[in-house]
């Protein structure tokens, strides 16, 4: 029995090494500067106290020199100085508009309805969802526009270049692109016809307007707690094309500040990334975190070249999402650790059927 779990670990690495072989390979990048667009773009930003983050994503869209871009920012409810943030911007930029929420309705979670709200009061023909915590250079939407025309997408959404200036942060936030980079090659989300190959980012999602008006997504998905992938898998079953990318350093995000923030954030989720499917996700945790241990009992001749292998893995995924390549080498197994609490966080969330995140009671 050990011996064939030794194989099967063996097995697993080796998938993973093809996986990340493929995403550094067919990396997909947004080329620098190929459309000084004039096109009609809204840039929709949901905002829940959010006035430490918002003056910073606002002083970036204000060096856009499109005309015709319109940034709308809904403030969902904010307890702190968010609105009065949004306003003193508003009075320097006439692209910035402020909307305030009238409060959440029953069966809407609040990004969702805050999403669906400011879509509805979009005029762009492109829809450029963007979370509060987002910075980004001036020229990257152009660019990313110019993609989504060049491969008539339906939906490009992006992995920005995760902040990590806590050890909170680095011992937590490698983890999303461990598990998505070592299972999806990302290639896939374009050429493949498969709902299974959809990966989405809620933090920088670009959406064809015509298209997103007949579907009105967030409204489709309005009580979910994942609805960036829920949204992906959709698009997907009904073959709309889209993209996912990452590694694009001119957006950036600090996604959580603390380590409780990470754990909570991740857990509401975490499953999400295996399809909704928790036994995958306990034997992607197995195999990630006991799989040498089959391998140096039965086949200790394997023992180095697994770590070699993991090694290796660790370096490719870290190179394709511009992450510190040594930082994840020697916390690597903090990471692990840390996976481990997640998975067993996000058990709780889903016997509890409760999370609460901005003072709310998320569902899962």
């Amino acid at each position: 029995m050990m011996l064939y779990l030794a194989y099967a670990s063996l097995i697993f690495l080796g998938m993973q090494l093809v996986n990340t072989l493929i995403n550094l390979i067919f990396i997909q990048k947004l080329k620098n500067g190929v459309s000084a667009t004039h096109e009609r773009i809204s840039v929709l930003i949901p905002a829940r106290n959010e006035e430490e983050n918002i003056s910073l994503l606002l002083s970036d869209l204000t060096k856009c020199s499109n005309p015709n871009l319109e940034i709308i920012v809904f403030d969902d409810e904010s307890t702190d100085d968010t609105a009065n943030v949004v306003e003193t911007f508003a009075k320097i930029d006439h692209r910035i508009i402020l909307l305030k929420s009238n409060g959440l309705p029953q069966g809407w979670l609040g990004k969702n309805h805050a999403c669906h709200q400011l879509a509805q009061n979009a005029r762009g023909n492109y829809m450029l969802f963007l979370d509060a915590d987002v910075r980004i250079d001036e020229s990257v939407i152009a660019d990313a526009v110019a993609y989504l025309k060049k491969y008539n997408l339906k939906l490009l959404t992006v992995f920005p270049i995760q902040l990590q200036l806590t050890y909170g942060e680095r011992i937590s936030v490698p983890i999303m692109n461990f598990i998505l980079l070592t299972l999806l090659p990302l290639i896939f989300v374009r050429v493949s016809p498969s709902a299974s190959h959809a990966a989405a980012n809620g933090q920088f999602m670009l959406f064809d307007a015509e298209t997103y008006k007949k579907i009105l997504p967030h409204r489709l998905f309005k009580n979910h707690a994942v609805e960036d992938i829920a949204i992906a898998r959709y698009f997907k079953k009904n073959k709309l094309k889209m993209a996912c990318i990452t590694g694009e350093k001119r957006i950036r995000c600090r996604m959580y500040k603390t380590f409780n923030d990470a754990v909570n954030g991740f857990s509401k989720n975490v499953f999400m990334f295996f399809g909704n499917n928790p036994i995958l996700a306990c034997l992607f945790w197995e195999f990630s975190a006991l799989g040498f241990i089959p391998v140096l009992l039965s086949i200790p001749q394997y023992f180095i070249l697994y770590i070699v292998i993991q090694t290796l893995i660790i370096i490719l995924y870290s190179y394709a999402s511009k992450q510190k390549i040594i930082n994840n080498i020697l916390l690597f197994l903090f990471h692990i650790g840390v996976l481990t609490i997640i998975i067993c966080k996000a058990f709780y969330v889903r016997k509890k059927k409760k999370l609460k995140w901005k003072e709310r009671v998320v569902y899962s």
